[in-house]
């Protein structure tokens, strides 16, 4: 059913429980895990000098990746394509999903309602409106932090 799985992610705890439902979908369909970390083009747009702010966001694009590749080796993922990008979020995960012919998306999300998400806008909203394959949404939750807490 499924052949490759996207897994967008910016590192935070969102993505995190993203990538545990991404990596149950790579196992249970024997596909490829295809994980995205997107540097915003709003970081190196403006008049400051801005080489050395790309520089390090692409330092923690590329250790976040790894931190994913090393987990999802963990969990026995057989093949794990990394990919960083640059651009609008939304615009780079659905021109990947396109160019790599993705089956399925599973992306974090924060949770935000009302006026905080109508500012702030949501790059996983974006993408399951205007995505052309099925994306898994998994939301953060404080309720969730709390019974990881708990449990250890």
């Amino acid at each position: 059913m499924y052949d490759s799985v996207l897994l967008p992610t910016d590192g935070s705890q969102a993505s995190e429980r993203a990538l545990e439902y991404a990596i149950d979908l790579a196992q249970q369909y024997d596909a490829a895990l295809h994980v995205m970390y997107v540097i915003d083009k709003a970081v190196f747009a403006g008049d400051v000098e801005t080489g050395t702010i790309v520089t390090q966001f692409e330092q923690v694009g590329q250790s976040v990746l790894e931190e994913v590749e090393t987990e999802a080796t963990r969990a026995g993922i057989e093949t794990t394509i990394t990919h960083l990008g640059r651009g609008s979020p939304h615009e780079a995960i659905l021109e990947y999903t396109e160019e790599e012919d993705i089956d399925v998306v599973v992306m974090g999300t924060r949770g935000r309602t009302g006026l905080d998400r109508y500012l702030l806008g949501s790059v996983t909203e974006k993408v399951v409106r205007l995505s052309d394959v099925p994306v898994l949404t998994v939301r953060h939750s404080e309720r969730a932090d709390s019974e990881s807490t708990q449990e250890e």
